[in-house]
């Protein structure tokens, strides 16, 4: 391996300054395809550190929230322009950060692109509404303020795009921010930051603060002057910090896990379906909260299916996605990578048969990373453990139902209810499909992860809580309240 060039020390992002953590501790950030590469030198933080962001972000909030709605938008405007002027470097780092295949990373890169310019947009419609009153001489209207400061904690597997969104919804608002990435993906997310700095965005505005969730992320938690927290990643985290918000009377808005269903029927194009099956299922190596991994297939069709599927997944080229052939890239650590090997595990101890894949690649330069074979199983049932648990990995479980109906009730037979798919051409079935399945959103004959920003996201059950979607034109609720305004001119006599 070639000599590595001294590694940058990343500080955080207080105000106007970039100062090193107050525990004087640090951390390293590693490609997770090849371990020997180190990426970054970021900050190990504490509560001090946060709370020194906090009053940064109090500090700044008066004159932002008086920058006029569309100028806050112009910073956004800009920002995403810098990011589209630098793509190429910001896949790069996605690719060497996250392990995303070039084609993820693009994809992801433009996302943040086009959700920035959307929600830059929004300032320009943070409109209230006029309201006729019982009294002719009254003029009653709504306007939306900002909520105040916000904690914005955000995931490793999308951690440029989520991010840019939480962030940019409310920057539009007129909200300041405390800003806590995944220590996974720490780099992209203060290149993020440094856009916003680059095109001139006041010091205070967006903070960033480096560190373990028990610590930096427990205090933006815990924080008085915090007034909401806007949260992306597991369950078991977001549930936790949901106590602790609860107890405060704080905003809270989560979206964590999913367990997405694709629904296959008879009509269906099976080689369509199946290539959207690979995108949605080992596209970023399964580790999206929208990814596909239960297939509920009609039996009529399921053997010739499978077969379809089987041999593609197979042709399938796993490795270092720095590589242009690579099709899929590691996962994003080893405690990852052990727990989808003992889900898999699990899946043939309640037999499941293992069709292809199941076990960690090593074989040459891949040894050096967290690789897991893409794997199907099928003649899983509904109730096992791989079927009902969220891996996020490259799995995926098929199960063979008997026709439309039973494909529906095993598609809302789980906890969680973010998105979904059905293949089919039979409009009636379409139909009842949307109208019936337990998601935040769904497709037909479309990915599990297809989504786009001028539409809301979020789910539904254990997925969300707090019942705010994000992105869309609903987005701005999260981050502003209302003031009814009632004026009665008067003029002296």
């Amino acid at each position: 391996m070639a000599v590595q060039e001294k590694t940058r020390i990343y500080q955080n992002i207080i105000g106007e300054d970039s100062v090193p953590a107050t525990t004087g501790k640090t951390f390293t950030v590693t490609n997770p395809a090849d371990t020997r590469m180190e990426l970054g030198i970021c900050q190990q933080s504490g509560e001090e550190d946060v709370n020194a962001a906090v009053e940064a972000a109090k500090k700044a909030l008066p004159s932002w929230r008086e920058t006029a709605a569309p100028e806050r938008g112009v910073y956004i405007l800009r920002a995403a322009a810098y990011i589209e002027e630098r793509s190429e470097e910001y896949i790069e780092q996605l690719i060497k950060e996250v392990g995303k295949s070039y084609a993820d990373a693009k994809a992801e890169v433009v996302r943040t692109i086009r959700c920035m310019r959307y929600l830059a947009g929004e300032a320009e419609r943070l409109t209230g509404e006029t309201i006729p009153s019982w009294d002719k001489d009254i003029i009653g209207y709504t306007k939306r303020e900002p909520i105040g400061v916000v904690g914005v904690i955000t995931p490793w597997n999308v951690p440029l795009a989520i991010a840019a969104w939480k962030i940019a919804t409310a920057l539009t608002c007129g909200c300041t921010v405390v800003f806590k990435p995944s220590s996974q993906t720490p780099v992209v997310s203060y290149w993020l930051v440094e856009a916003y700095q680059a095109v001139g965005l006041p010091g205070g505005a967006v903070n960033y603060v480096t560190g373990p969730g028990s610590k930096v992320g427990n205090a933006i938690a815990n924080h008085a002057d915090i007034k909401a927290v806007s949260f992306t990643g597991s369950n078991g985290v977001g549930l936790a910090i949901n106590q602790l918000i609860a107890k405060r009377g704080a905003r809270f808005q989560a979206e964590m896990g999913g367990k997405n269903p694709f629904v296959v029927l008879e009509d269906a194009d099976l080689e369509l379906a199946a290539n959207h099956v690979i995108a949605g299922g080992f596209g970023e190596s399964g580790q999206r909260c929208t990814a596909t991994s239960r297939v509920i297939v009609v039996k009529s069709v399921a053997e010739e299916f499978i077969e379809i599927l089987t041999e593609k997944v197979k042709n399938l080229n796993i490795g270092n996605p720095l590589h242009s052939e690579t099709d899929m890239g590691p996962v994003i650590d080893k405690g990852s990578m052990e727990d989808i090997l003992e889900y898999i595990e699990i899946g043939k101890k309640e037999n499941g048969v293992l069709i292809t894949g199941g076990e960690q690649i090593t074989e040459g330069e891949n040894a050096h990373g967290y690789f897991v074979a893409p794997t199907l199983f099928r003649n899983i049932t509904p109730d096992m453990t791989i079927a009902q648990e969220e891996i996020f990995g490259p799995v995926i479980s098929i199960m063979e139902a008997e026709d439309f109906d039973q494909a529906l009730e095993w598609s809302n037979r789980v906890e969680y209810g973010l998105s979904s798919t059905i293949y089919t051409n039979d409009l009636e079935l379409a139909t009842k499909f949307i109208n019936n399945i337990e998601a935040g959103f769904t497709h037909v004959n479309m990915p599990s992860t297809y989504s786009e920003p001028q539409f809301p996201f979020g789910g539904i059950k254990d997925t969300g809580v707090g019942g705010f979607r994000e992105v869309g034109s609903t987005a701005i609720d999260f981050y502003t309240e209302y003031k009814t305004v009632y004026m009665k001119p008067h003029s002296k006599k």
